[in-house]
């Protein structure tokens, strides 16, 4: 299970993640950015000139759109893993819960139902504004 098993694109990721989120990476573009703009007037603000910026930056933007997506899914996984283990641990927990992300939409859409009447119901209770009738229909 260590980092050793890892692609190569997935070590790449991690690093390139780690770097472009640093200060450094964001002083960097700012710096690269103020150049070209600082050039403008030797360029005559020409069509190449605007060209090589929007060039630069669309393939950037491009390429950084993977390794976000690729740092948020592992991040995501990870997190799941973590969740699903909590829920497993704690005593009375339930266990049907493991692995929702893998239900389809209208299984999450009735269980998120049956938690807001869950929560409903506790908050008339804290409240004392309900009684055990109440309550179950609530919960139903």
């Amino acid at each position: 299970m260590s980092g050793k098993n890892s692609s190569a694109f997935t070590r790449f990721a991690k690093i390139a993640a780690r770097a472009t989120g640093h200060p450094a990476a964001f002083a960097a573009a700012a710096g690269i950015i103020l150049i070209w703009a600082v050039s403008g007037p030797l360029f005559g603000f020409s069509d190449t000139w605007q060209l090589v910026i929007n060039t630069s930056t669309t393939i950037v933007t491009f390429l950084m759109v993977f390794l976000i997506q690729n740092s948020q899914n592992r991040d995501t996984e990870a997190l799941q893993i973590k969740l699903d283990e909590l829920i497993r641990a704690v005593g009375g927990a339930e266990n049907t819960l493991l692995d929702l992300e893998e239900l389809d939409e209208c299984e999450l859409e009735e269980l998120r139902d049956r938690y807001l009447k869950l929560a409903e119901a506790a908050r008339l209770k804290r409240d004392g504004k309900s009684t055990e009738n109440t309550m179950r229909r609530v919960v139903r």
